[in-house]
């Protein structure tokens, strides 16, 4: 009779967990020996397949990748019986069996035959075991690299990078890279200090998973390289955001505000699906909501290119309306960061709002500015919060009805603690 696992003691969970960790380096051998054997004995008729890779992908739950990994293993190994040795004994794991075969097939040229033979033993011996550690390995296999010559090693080869960027049927964009290790190290250092938690004023935790920290980091290095003064010319002007909208929808977003759809007449949905104009419209990425195109005007980072009904661009100079950099400082030296109540993320990342909207004839100009993070900059737009600037020249703000029924003003993060001024 198997015992329940919250019927075991400590000692138990622990001894079984080791045991089925085990087991399982035991079976993914096990799956790779099969692999190889199905890749010498069973006819592509047989499989359906060209090969065993894409058997595995479409009869298992194995990605591609995982599978042909799996194959290039079975391959692999074959030739080298000490590495299948480790791996069939649950002493390597599978990823440093791979990382030695690698090492196996493409040798440095300069080592000598028994060479080979004597730093493959000693990887193996330093991939035996829990207390195995990737990074001694690769750095062992540097090392060999470096003293005997040869080809570069893998993780430097910059002829092998990769970044794919591909615009998705619902308008975001899929981003996967391949990168050299010191392409990876630039990124990651940069990504790093902005990947961390960042817990609310009174404690509550980041609710953030990691995966997103990371894509608000990324955006963010984006914001600042577009707000650099030394990036490179393209087309004549040094690169930066557009929005192309209609001075209607920029204006007028009734339906959007009450959130009600178009009437039922064959006018409405002739314009719907008509000429596509009843939308922002980004270059690169296409259409836009109207709501996130009225956000994007405002936030002081873009170039928003107005339109009349005919399409064509009317009061240009009214779009250069991006914060100068003393304008920067002072919304700074005023705000320290986000200046929503409760928030104070730091002024980095923040972005400059128009407490009267830009489309609306709102100046760029310091009191008609505020520094919102961008969680609060879309609160501010998609509901019922409000910001103006007080008679101490700083920002308030006024919750909706249904946080504080008698919309009591509230002073910025700034100005709410002990500090102010």
């Amino acid at each position: 009779m198997t015992t329940e696992i919250w019927q075991l003691s400590e000692d138990q969970l622990l001894a079984d967990a080791a045991a089925v960790s085990h087991q399982i380096q035991l079976l993914e051998a096990r799956r790779i020996a099969l692999v190889a054997e199905i890749d010498t004995r069973v006819t592509r008729e047989k499989l359906g397949f060209p090969g065993p890779a894409g058997w595995l992908t479409s009869t298992t739950l194995l990605t591609p990748g995982k599978a042909n990994k799996i194959l290039a293993l079975a391959r692999g190994l074959k030739n080298f019986p000490d590495i299948a040795d480790a791996v069939n004994t649950g002493s390597i794991s599978i990823d440093h069996a791979a990382l030695i075969l690698a090492f196996a097939e493409t040798p440095p040229e300069d080592l000598p035959p028994e060479g080979r033979d004597m730093a493959r033993a000693a990887l193996i011996t330093a991939a035996t075991g829990p207390e195995a550690r990737t990074g001694p390995l690769r750095a062992a296999i540097t090392r060999l690299h470096d003293l005997y010559g040869g080809t570069t090693p893998p993780a430097e080869d910059t002829d092998r990078n990769e970044l794919f960027a591909s615009t998705t049927l619902n308008g975001r964009l899929a981003l996967k890279g391949d990168f050299d290790a010191i392409t990876g190290e630039k990124l990651l250092t940069a990504l790093s200090p902005l990947t961390a938690p960042r817990p609310a004023v009174d404690g509550t935790p980041d609710e953030r998973s990691p995966a997103r920290r990371r894509a608000d980091a990324f955006g963010h290095i984006l914001d600042q390289y577009l707000a650099a003064h030394n990036r490179p010319i393209e087309g004549g002007e040094k690169p930066h955001v557009n929005l192309h909208i209609s001075l209607r929808d920029l204006t007028d977003l009734r339906d959007t505000a009450t959130g009600a759809g178009p009437s039922p007449d064959r006018g409405a949905y002739r314009d719907v699906f008509g000429d596509g104009s009843s939308v922002g419209w980004l270059p690169w990425m296409g259409p836009l909501s109207r709501t996130t195109s009225r956000q994007l005007a405002c936030d002081c980072i873009l170039t928003a290119i107005v339109m009349d009904e005919t399409g064509t661009p009317i009061n240009l100079a009214r779009t250069m309306r991006t914060v100068t950099s003393r304008q920067k400082r002072a919304l700074i030296a005023r705000d320290h960061g986000c200046a929503f109540p409760g928030c104070g993320t730091p002024a980095a990342w923040t972005e400059g709002h128009h407490i009267r909207h830009w489309a609306d004839g709102g100046p760029t100009d310091l009191n008609n500015l505020v520094l919102l993070c961008g969680f609060h900059h879309r609160l501010i737009h998609h509901s019922d919060w409000e910001v103006f600037i007080g008679d101490d020249n700083h920002p308030w703000f006024i919750p909706p009805a249904s946080v504080d029924p008698n919309r009591q003003p509230r002073p910025s993060h700034a100005r709410a603690g002990p500090h102010i001024a």
